[in-house]
């Protein structure tokens, strides 16, 4: 593992089948805590493609939301991490277990762009948070292009989710977790439209915004609904 300044830095090869084990039973348990603590509730679990690359596209309101994501699904999910995290050598064997892998900040974010299209090149399923951080309210908007750019480069699906209740179990600030109810929504997927790139190293910009405005708009409706089902609607009734 290289972890001199400017050089790769995690380890990202696959987990061994021993970790694998691991990995699954940690996600029952989560799952099953989930469960009690937050009378978790997920629809649309179908939705989730069995085999093949595609990129999950979660709300983003809550500490909770990654965990909680992690457990929609058997599949291994990679998410972005830290670069920083993996300089620790035991926390970043762990994370990669988990499917994370470190992202390249400054100059170098071009390699986690790459890290991200050999992901699903290889067929493997991909979180990206659209609004990029936490944010507050009831409104999805300000979406990064980045799901839509990727997912138009390597022709997958963007499947997207929203999550009720999360932040009021966790919301900005708090350091503990309240009991309430949360509700996981999964929509169908979102193909790309790439009819109209001449290459695939070159997808026109109104083909990403429009993409990203059918991915946002899909966002909110499953984040409205699912906000409802938990009991805190994002509007009144």
């Amino acid at each position: 593992m290289n972890t001199t300044p400017g050089g790769p830095v995690g380890e990202t090869s696959e987990p061994g089948p021993l970790a694998r084990t691991g990995v699954g039973l940690l996600r029952s348990l989560v799952e099953g805590m989930c469960k009690v603590w937050f009378r978790l509730e997920i629809l649309g679990r179908e939705n989730i493609p069995a085999t093949g690359a595609f990129i999950l596209a979660p709300v983003h309101r809550s500490y909770i939301d990654t965990p909680l994501i992690w457990v929609i699904t058997v599949r291994r999910l990679r998410f972005m991490g830290k670069e920083s995290l993996w300089r620790n050598p035991v926390v970043g064997r762990t994370l990669t277990a988990l499917g994370g892998f470190p992202a390249a900040g400054g100059a170098r974010a071009i390699s986690s762009v790459r890290k991200a299209e050999e992901l699903l090149a290889a067929g493997e399923a991909l979180v990206i948070f659209p609004e990029g951080t936490r944010r507050k309210g009831p409104n999805v908007d300000s979406l990064h292009p980045s799901p839509a750019f990727l997912a138009a480069r390597q022709s997958v699906p963007i499947v997207p989710v929203g999550i009720g209740g999360s932040a009021r179990a966790m919301s900005h600030g708090d350091r503990l977790v309240r009991p309430t109810k949360i509700v996981i929504k999964i929509g169908a997927p979102i193909q790309p439209d790439t009819s109209s790139a001449s290459d695939a190293d070159r997808v026109p910009g109104r083909d990403i915004r429009t993409l990203t405005e059918v991915m946002g708009e899909t966002i909110q409706t499953l984040f409205d609904d699912a906000q409802r089902r938990a009991g805190t609607p994002n509007t009144p009734p």
